[in-house]
């Protein structure tokens, strides 16, 4: 019985959401009077919530209560190294990925640069996917990874979760990553794999994934949309200790 009036509680207050009932901002009723309006406990309900939270339907403020948030965009993290089809199973939304090259090439000589390899005798696998959520290419990832590290790389692989390879298959322990994030003018590539609507710009992602070891085998240029992803993080300040932010140049 508790669980189907967990369900109820999430399936009721995520349709009220997605139809728009529920506008982007409004405030959820508290965690007392949804135990008095379905009649169980508050831990019933707090987990309800915390799958609205998890799934991007709602935002949980600390002594203020539950929001409703803005579902025309997806949270997209900055810290942490998360993949796409982990991401999808975060929000909980249609999605797939197209698979439109993949490929070993001669490392390209900017591509070089960024994974800091030798251009003339580096080999690379060059994968180019479209991402699409809810039947909308939103998503365009570019990646290389270093053929040393990554000796083989099918298609099949690219089109499910390449890092369940990486780590799954060939144990490889990834570690961190630097991120640069920038707004740059769409390219004929953009326009082509991507459905840009009238939007002339995209939010470009780069990525640089270093194993354990700081061997850095993987760069990433991620391109989004503007008007569906929002770029989140968390931090927290740590009293006591001076603190310095690097800044692009």
């Amino acid at each position: 019985m508790t669980k189907n009036i967990f369900s109820q509680i999430y399936q009721e207050y995520s349709g009220r959401i997605q139809t728009g009932k529920l506008a982007p901002g409004t405030k959820m009723p508290s965690e007392n009077e949804l135990a008095r309006e379905y009649d169980t406990s508050r831990e019933t309900v707090r987990k309800a919530l915390h799958l609205l939270a998890q799934n991007g339907y709602i935002h949980k403020i600390k002594a203020k209560g539950s929001f409703v948030l803005d579902i025309g965009r997806m949270d997209f993290p900055i810290g942490g190294l998360v993949s796409f089809k982990e991401m999808s199973e975060r929000i909980g939304r249609k999605s797939r990925t197209i698979v439109h090259e993949n490929q070993l090439i001669p490392v390209p000589k900017d591509i070089a640069s960024h994974l800091e390899t030798d251009e003339h005798r580096s080999l690379v696998w060059k994968v180019i996917r479209a991402r699409e959520i809810e039947g909308e290419r939103v998503i365009l990832d570019k990646d290389y990874f270093r053929s040393d590290i990554v000796p083989v790389l099918t298609k099949e692989i690219s089109s499910g979760s390449i890092y369940e390879y990486l780590e799954g298959e060939l144990k490889l322990p990834i570690s961190y990553a630097k991120k640069v994030v920038s707004v740059e003018e769409a390219d004929e590539e953009d326009r082509r794999l991507m459905d840009l609507q009238n939007y002339t710009h995209v939010v470009v992602v780069r990525n640089y994934v270093y194993l354990e070891d700081t061997t850095l085998f993987q760069y990433t240029e991620s391109r989004h949309r503007l008007d569906k992803f929002q770029f989140v993080d968390f931090a927290r300040r740590s009293h006591g200790e001076e603190k310095k932010a690097d800044f692009l140049k």
